[in-house]
């Protein structure tokens, strides 16, 4: 599941919406919307991402988030890292082969640590 996935499947459920009501009212097949809730389909583009919001009436900060999520969404991505630093090649390769181990813990401290070191540089303070 993507974290846009995630999100729609949560606001259909606080929103006691079946997934067949919701595509039938959006106009679209419910198996793509299940492809894209369970990250079988890539990430939705930004129409049909406003058309979600306006459905259950989001505001400009939770719109927002929504936006942010389906940017973060695509379950199959590809990471270039030629002319890099080569750990950055052999992080991306690491997280290749073993992004299926691990664990919930581990991928949230992950996650945490890149995103604290990223508002650290953008304060223009350390990121170690």
């Amino acid at each position: 599941m993507t974290p846009f996935g995630q999100s729609v499947r949560r606001l259909r459920k606080i929103n006691r919406i079946t997934l067949k009501q919701f595509a039938q009212d959006m106009g679209v097949s419910s198996a793509y919307f299940s492809a894209l809730e369970h990250g079988y389909r890539g990430r939705p583009g930004p129409g049909l991402v406003q058309q979600i919001a306006g459905y259950f009436n989001l505001g400009t900060e939770e719109t927002d988030e929504l936006k942010r999520l389906a940017a973060l969404s695509h379950p199959r991505i590809t990471v270039d890292t030629a002319g890099l630093n080569p750990k950055a090649t052999e992080l991306a390769n690491m997280l290749a082969e073993l992004i299926h181990e691990l664990d919930e813990d581990t991928i949230d401290w992950i996650i945490n640590e890149i995103r604290g070191r990223r508002l650290n540089r953008a304060r223009g303070g350390p990121t170690h």
